[in-house]
């Protein structure tokens, strides 16, 4: 998947340009830091900020030179206020330092101003929260996400939008209109967008669950026309294998970032137990 290096306009490398090197170095995963209360415990570590902080420095440790990409989520940050959120704030920056690319796991969406104060948030240089990429949510319309579109274009960094979900819920809105069903609208948003990235694969990717089974298929779904990454949570503990990426995904799969969570968490609190699980996943991801 070799490419030409594409720049943003600030004349950066691009993130989707960034990203694609990195899978072809380390292999397409992506490592969720998902510092859940049943996890810290199993760890042996407090449900508080300093236990997360260590949860998340453990596991850029194991991961961060095998991984192309990790993924807080935020969510388990912010439950512990502006505590977490520092503890957030430096798990970004050491995922920086070890030389990882990051997903921040917002799942932002908003209109207008609001909308752009959360992508200066997560996407401006200098922002004590910046991260090389964020998921974004789309349902109030694709074009109120263009503060972020625009501010990771100008900044050398990634999105990734919403588009297929594996939760049960998510058919009822993203399934809507059939042929022309939203999910598919939002894939061909994203495909326009990626036009203004040189080299073969932009910054603009789609977040699809790797059990959503037949949905690309049955929606008539192209996400080779995207031309941006896919990221699939759903690896291990959610019930989807290596080999269920390769079938769901077909064409697209050498796009598809496959992520996985809490089977390659459970493994810890051990840096060689985490590298173990990371090794066996990222070795069924490459298998052909």
């Amino acid at each position: 998947m070799a490419e030409r290096e594409a720049a943003s306009p600030s004349g950066r490398e691009s993130f989707g340009s960034r990203l694609l090197r990195a899978m072809a170095e380390r292999g397409p995963l992506c490592v969720g830091i998902d510092p859940h209360p049943g996890l810290l415990a199993a760890w042996g570590l407090n449900d508080d900020a300093a236990g997360l902080e260590r949860f998340s420095l453990t596991v850029l440790e194991a991961v961060g030179s095998l991984a192309a990409a990790v993924k807080p989520q935020v969510a388990l940050y912010e439950r512990h206020g502006s505590k977490g959120m520092a503890a957030l704030e430096r798990t970004l920056a050491a995922a920086a330092d070890t030389g990882v690319l990051s997903i921040a796991d917002a799942k932002r969406g908003d209109i207008g101003s609001t909308m752009a104060a959360y992508a200066d948030a997560w996407l401006r240089d200098g922002s004590s929260l910046v991260a090389d990429s964020v998921t974004l949510s789309p349902y109030l319309g694709f074009e109120s996400l263009r503060p972020a579109l625009d501010l990771a274009a100008e900044h050398g960094r990634g999105v990734f939008v919403l588009a297929l979900t594996s939760n049960p819920e998510g058919a009822s809105v993203q399934h809507v209109g059939g042929s022309d069903s939203v999910a598919r609208r939002i894939v061909e948003a994203a495909a326009g967008e990626n036009q203004r990235y040189g080299g073969t694969l932009g910054s603009v990717g789609l977040v699809v669950g790797a059990t959503v089974g037949t949905a690309l298929a049955d929606l008539h779904v192209d996400l080779g026309a995207v031309r941006g990454p896919i990221l699939a949570p759903g690896l291990g503990a959610q019930g989807a294998a290596p080999a269920d990426l390769r079938k769901t995904f077909g064409a697209a799969y050498p796009q598809v970032l496959g992520t996985s969570s809490r089977d390659i968490l459970k493994a810890g609190p051990g840096v060689r137990g985490l590298q173990d699980a990371a090794t066996r996943t990222l070795d069924g991801l490459r298998t052909e």
